[in-house]
């Protein structure tokens, strides 16, 4: 199964979001250009020619700024000069043609190939995380344990902590039922190994769910007197979840729509896993 490992090349880094934008934006770019050329990105008609070159750039610079800094679609728009309703239109069509999907299941290929893995894992970690979510949220509701007002973000994620799949619930919805729609997507993906988690996801309504799309789901104490004690890989996704807490718009759930944080959950790993191949490649080069 493997442990968690970074590669010694990255770790010495500090991490600066605002040093690599230009190298989201670049990937961003090249993938909107191998949609198109595959057709996966039909032109859009209209009366106004699509955005291109310079503005096309700025328009991507735009959102990642809504998603990093917590900045409203209205104020960006006016600081980039945009007008707001073609940024938000433009994300939600990229998010609609699943533009942010596709860039993170390329880079984790990739990123895993880099560090000498097959493309796949054969085994992910499971779990999930509650976010405070303002009235206007697509859904809201109470976890009584950690007594949070808001939603639930599901992950399974690889020994690396780079999602293979992700699903958002009511934060009232238990563990066991949140996560089966990741398991549903895990399999449609071909995957089929074991699914580690802590003991919330213990119960045989979970178990049977899980061996019916080809997943074991294996509850793994994490705990011990109280105290967090890392077991195997599992501990990675807690890594995963404290990355998501550096993005302002991932602390408070604003988004009105399911699609929408799921698609600013894949942008996240995006942005991390862009900046790690290009410093990869920066000290490759250098060497």
């Amino acid at each position: 199964m493997g442990t968690a490992v970074r590669p010694i090349k990255t770790s010495p880094g500090s991490w600066d979001a605002f040093a690599d934008v230009d190298v989201f934006v670049d990937e961003v770019l090249a993938e909107l250009e191998a949609m198109a050329k595959g057709g996966a990105r039909p032109v859009r008609s209209g009366p106004q020619a699509p955005l291109a070159g310079a503005a096309l750039r700025k328009s991507v610079m735009a959102i990642w700024g809504v998603w990093f800094c917590g900045m409203q679609w209205r104020a960006i728009g006016q600081l980039c000069a945009i007008p707001f309703g073609t940024l938000y239109g433009l994300f939600a069509r990229w998010t609609r043609l699943g533009l942010w999907r596709r860039m993170l299941d390329r880079l984790r290929r990739t990123w895993r190939r880099a560090c000498g893995d097959s493309p796949e894992p054969g085994a992910v970690v499971i779990d999930s995380r509650t976010c405070r979510s303002a009235p206007s949220c697509f859904d809201r509701g109470i976890d009584g344990g950690k007594k949070i007002r808001g939603v639930k973000i599901h992950v399974a994620v690889d020994k690396y902590g780079i999602p293979l799949a992700i699903d958002v619930s009511p934060a009232n919805r238990h563990d066991t039922k949140g996560i089966v729609p990741v398991l549903r997507a895990l399999a449609d993906g071909g995957f089929h190994g074991p699914a580690l988690g802590d003991l919330g996801y213990r119960g045989e309504r979970l178990t049977k769910a899980g061996e019916a799309l080809g997943i074991s789901v294996e509850a793994i104490a994490r705990g011990r007197n109280g105290k967090f004690v890392p077991a195997g890989i599992c501990w990675v996704v807690e890594r995963s979840f404290a990355w998501l807490s550096r993005y302002r718009r991932l602390n408070t759930i604003f988004e009105r729509s399911k699609e929408h944080l799921i698609a600013f959950i894949e942008i996240a790993f995006i942005s991390i896993l862009s900046r790690r191949l290009k410093r990869l490649v920066s000290e490759d080069m250098s060497a």
